[in-house]
């Protein structure tokens, strides 16, 4: 993933953490999912797809049960993520205080806009019935963009940390409560990625 793209993921740290379960850089597929055990039909899985578009067309395959993410998490200890918490105080976002951001729209009526215009990008954020909306166009490169769709609850248990963290693990305890749903999908130069929950320990 480009610099441009990455930039603006603190907003969407709790999918983010996750993908410390896979290694960054990785030759052939990868998944997960593999487990000794079957698990109940009420079981809710965490996917991620990351496909890149170079010469080697290296592809990263993710299935996270959102009950081991929630368990696992808080051990980890790495960067910005301890105690199932993500620090955001020192991430640079092109000046957007990314905590304020999604308060105001969680306080915000639905169809209002929060809109960075920025000479390279547009960012739009916007709430529509208890979804919150994300969209981001890199005006540099018209096939790039950022997609984000995510439940206001979630949204909700993300502040619940103290001011300059987000609560990663409780976002993730209520996101298992939702239904089968996209929550993140990427486009840009390197790569495309996936990012949705469902019932199925094997994505697609």
């Amino acid at each position: 993933m480009t610099n441009r793209n990455r930039r603006f993921f603190p907003v969407l740290a709790f999918l983010a953490a996750t993908a410390l379960f896979a290694p960054r850089n990785i030759q052939a597929q990868s998944n997960s999912s593999q487990s000794s055990t079957s698990t109940s039909r009420g079981d809710r899985w965490l996917h991620v797809r990351v496909i890149s578009l170079n010469d080697k067309g290296d592809t990263v395959k993710v299935n996270v049960p959102l009950e081991l993410a929630e368990k696992v998490l808080p051990a980890i200890d790495h960067d910005r993520l301890h105690n199932g918490k993500v620090r955001i105080g020192s991430v640079e976002c092109d000046g957007v205080d990314v905590r304020a951001l999604l308060d105001a729209v969680r306080t915000a009526k639905d169809g209002e806009f929060v809109t960075v215009q920025k000479k390279d990008a547009d960012i739009s954020v916007a709430k529509k019935e208890g979804q919150l909306l994300v969209h981001v166009t890199d005006k540099n490169h018209k096939d790039s963009r950022v997609e984000v769709k995510v439940p206001m609850k979630v949204v909700e248990a993300l502040l619940s940390a103290d001011k300059d963290e987000l609560d990663v693990v409780a976002a993730l305890h209520v996101l298992a409560a939702q239904g089968d749903m996209e929550l993140v999908s990427v486009k840009d130069d390197d790569n495309t990625v996936r990012v949705w929950v469902d019932s199925k320990s094997q994505g697609e």
